[in-house]
C-alpha cells in the first residue's frame, strides 16, 4: 500500500485560492488570533502526526482489530500511544472554549485537521470525532455542573464520548426505544436497557468513558415525544472530579463487522448505571440533534477520506504499473507494455475519483465557513447547515463508496489483495452510507424537512447565492451550469406540487433528488475552481492548474449528465413502485 501523504497542495488551494480563508477568519469574532502562519502550522503539525503516527497503524489495525476482554476491549498495537501523541499535542481542545481549557479556534480549522487524521486512521479517528460531537451536545444543553465536571476532562482528551442510540429492536426509528430510566430523587436517574452499534463504547485509550444515552422515563408519552437524554459516565467522578467508582455500564461485546476493524463497535449493557439529565425531560431528542448533525458533518467527511485514500493508492499504481498497448500503437516501444495511463477506462476511472475527492472537498470546506458562521449566531448560516448538510452525508459518502471501489478496479486483482489497501477502503467506506442516518433518511430529510417543511426558504437563500456567484464563474461553464441550477429549482417545485396531491411523492423522489442536488453542487464547485485555476495559469504555467480545469471539464462532460438519469425517475414518480401491493410481495417470495 503506498504511504499516506497528506493532500497538502490541494486542502492550501481550497482554503487559500478558493475560499481565501484568512479573509473568512478576520471576519469572525476570534479572528485576529488565528494568523496565517499560525494556521499554516497547525495543518502543516497535522499532516506530520496523521503521516508519521497514524498511517502507519491503519493496516495493521485492521489486520489486528480489537479485542475483548473480561476487563475491557482492547485496542490494536499502538493506538493507544497515538491517542496519548494526539492528547499531548492539544488536539482535541482545538476548537472549544477557552475558559474550559481549549483554543477557541473555528471549526474550519478543525475539519481540515480531521480530514488528514480520518483518511490516515479512519477507525483511530472516530473516537476523537465522537467526542467533539459529545462535547458539542453538553456546551449547548448541559448544566453548569455537567460543564464544569466533565467538560475539561474532555477537551483535555483525558475522558472520551459516545453516542448511544441505537437498540436491538430499534434503529433509526427512535420511537421504539425501550431502554428505561428511573428518577432516584436525588437528582440522578438509574439507566437500564442495551445499546447496540456503539463506536468507541469501550476501549483503553483512556479511563473514562462518557456515554451520551437516550432513554425513557416511565410516564413518558409513547414514541419519540418521550425521549430523554442523559449523560452516563464510565466511572462516577469523585469529589475532585477523577475517575472515581465504576458505574453499572459494560460492554457486553465487540460486533464483528465489515471493515473498520480497528475501532470497537460495542453491545453496551447499562444495568441501573447512574446517569444524569441533558436538558428537558422528553426533549431529548431535540438536544440529541446537536450530536447528531456534528457526526453526520464528520460522516460526509469520510466520503471525502475514502475518495482521497483511492485516489492517492490508484494514481500511485497507474503511474507505475505497465500493461497492454495503447489502441493508437506502443507509446512505449522500448518496454514490454505501456503505462496503465494510455488506456482511456483508465483515465475515466482515475478522473471520476479525482473529480469525487477534490469535488468534496471544496463542498465541505465550504460548509466549514458556513459552520463558522453558524456558531456566531448567524441565521441564514444555521438554514444553510441544515439544507446542505443532509446532501453532503448523503452524496459524499455514496461517491467515496463509488471512488473506492473503482480504486479496487484499476487494481484489477491486486486490488482484491489486502497488501495493497485497497479492499480495505472498500469495507471501511462501507459504513459511511449507513450510519448517521442512511442515505434516503438523509434524502427525505432533504426533501420532507429542509424543504417542504421549510416551505422553501432555505433552498430559495441557497440558489440566490449560486445565482450571485454565477458573475465570477468562467464562461465556458456558464451555460450548462445555468442550465443545470434552472432545472433543479423546477424539479423542486414540480416535486413539492406533486407531493401536495399524493405524498409518496416525497419518498418516492427523495434518493434521486439527494443524488441530483449533490451532482448540481459539485458543478458549482468545479465551475469555481477551474475558474480560479485559468486566472492562476495566466501567471505561473503548472501542471496543478491545468489538472483542474481538465477534471472541471470531465465533470461537466462526463459526471454531471448522471444527474439527468436522477432527473428521469423523480419524473416518472411513484406509481411504478408504490401500486405493488404489500401482499404480491408476500406472494412473490414464498
Amino acid at each position: 500500500m503506498p504511504a499516506y501523504k497528506a493532500p497538502l497542495q490541494e486542502i492550501n488551494f481550497v482554503s487559500n485560492e478558493l475560499f481565501d480563508f484568512d479573509a473568512h477568519y478576520q471576519s469572525l469574532d476570534n479572528g485576529e488570533a488565528i494568523t496565517p502562519d499560525l494556521r499554516e502550522a497547525i495543518i502543516n503539525e497535522a499532516a506530520k502526526f496523521s503521516e508519521q503516527t497514524l498511517a502507519p497503524l491503519h493496516q495493521s489495525g485492521d489486520v489486528e482489530g480489537c479485542t475483548w476482554t473480561p476487563e475491557g476491549v482492547k485496542t490494536p498495537k499502538g493506538f493507544r500511544a497515538a491517542y496519548r501523541e494526539f492528547v499531548d499535542g492539544g488536539w482535541g481542545g482545538l476548537t472549544m472554549p477557552e475558559e474550559l481549557g481549549g483554543q477557541n479556534l473555528p471549526h474550519s480549522l478543525h475539519l481540515a485537521v480531521g480530514e488528514m487524521m480520518g483518511q490516515a486512521n479512519h477507525a483511530w479517528a472516530m473516537i476523537m470525532a465522537l467526542t467533539s460531537g459529545a462535547r458539542q451536545t453538553l456546551i449547548a444543553h448541559g448544566t453548569a455542573e455537567q460543564k464544569r465536571v466533565y467538560l475539561p476532562k474532555m477537551i483535555s482528551g483525558e475522558w472520551t464520548g459516545t453516542m448511544c442510540l441505537t437498540e436491538p429492536q430499534c434503529g433509526s426509528d427512535l420511537s421504539f426505544l425501550k431502554t428505561r430510566a428511573e428518577d432516584n430523587g436525588d437528582g440522578s436517574y438509574s439507566i437500564t436497557g442495551t445499546k447496540i452499534f456503539i463506536s468507541g463504547g469501550e476501549h483503553d485509550y483512556t479511563d473514562n468513558i462518557c456515554h451520551i444515552v437516550l432513554a425513557r422515563l416511565p410516564d413518558s408519552p409513547e414514541g419519540t415525544k418521550g425521549i430523554s437524554l442523559f449523560l452516563v459516565p464510565k466511572h462516577l467522578p469523585d469529589a475532585n472530579g477523577e475517575a472515581g467508582d465504576r458505574n453499572a455500564v459494560s460492554c457486553g461485546s465487540i460486533e464483528h463487522k465489515m471493515g473498520i476493524h480497528a475501532n470497537p463497535t460495542c453491545v453496551m449493557n447499562f444495568d441501573g448505571a447512574k446517569g444524569f439529565l441533558i436538558g428537558e425531560v422528553n426533549k431529548g431528542l431535540n438536544c440529541m440533534f446537536t450530536f447528531m448533525n456534528s457526526a453526520r458533518l464528520d460522516t460526509s467527511l469520510q466520503g471525502l477520506t475514502h475518495a482521497e485514500l483511492a485516489l492517492q493508492g490508484s494514481m500511485a499504481y497507474a503511474l507505475e504499473r505497465e500493461a497492454g498497448r495503447s489502441l493508437r500503437g506502443p507509446q512505449n516501444p522500448d518496454r514490454p507494455a505501456d503505462s496503465l495511463l494510455v488506456h482511456p477506462d483508465v483515465r475515466r476511472m482515475l478522473l471520476t475519483i479525482k473529480a469525487f475527492a477534490e469535488g468534496g472537498r471544496a463542498f465541505l470546506y465550504y460548509l466549514g465557513q458556513i459552520s463558522d458562521l453558524e456558531k456566531e449566531g448567524d441565521k441564514a448560516s444555521a438554514q444553510l447547515m441544515g439544507l446542505l448538510t443532509p446532501i453532503s452525508k448523503g452524496f459524499l459518502t455514496e461517491c467515496g463508496l463509488e471512488a473506492a471501489n473503482i480504486g479496487v478496479q484499476i487494481f484489477g486483482g491486486h486490488g482484491y489483495i489486502r497488501e495493497w489497501g485497497m479492499e480495505q477502503n472498500v469495507r471501511d467506506a462501507r459504513i459511511a452510507t449507513l450510519y448517521e442516518g442512511t442515505t434516503g433518511i438523509q434524502a427525505m430529510d432533504l426533501l420532507g424537512r429542509k424543504i417542504a417543511l421549510d416551505g422553501g426558504q432555505a433552498f430559495a437563500l441557497f440558489y440566490d447565492i449560486i445565482q450571485s456567484s454565477m458573475a465570477e464563474v468562467d464562461a465556458e461553464f456558464i451555460p450548462e451550469l445555468t442550465a443545470q441550477l434552472e432545472q433543479w429549482q423546477a424539479l423542486t417545485q414540480g416535486i413539492m406540487a406533486k407531493a401536495a396531491d399524493n405524498v409518496d411523492e416525497l419518498g418516492a423522489s427523495a434518493f434521486d433528488y439527494l443524488m441530483y442536488s449533490g451532482y448540481t453542487l459539485l458543478a458549482w464547485f468545479w465551475a469555481r475552481m477551474a475558474t480560479v485555476a485559468k486566472a492562476k495559469l495566466a501567471d505561473n504555467e503548472q501542471a496543478f492548474y491545468r489538472m483542474k480545469i481538465d477534471t472541471a471539464r470531465f465533470y461537466f462532460s462526463k459526471l454531471l449528465p448522471r444527474s439527468q438519469s436522477h432527473r428521469l425517475q423523480i419524473e416518472n414518480g411513484s406509481e411504478t413502485l408504490m401500486s405493488i401491493s404489500i401482499e404480491d410481495f408476500k406472494e412473490a417470495i414464498r
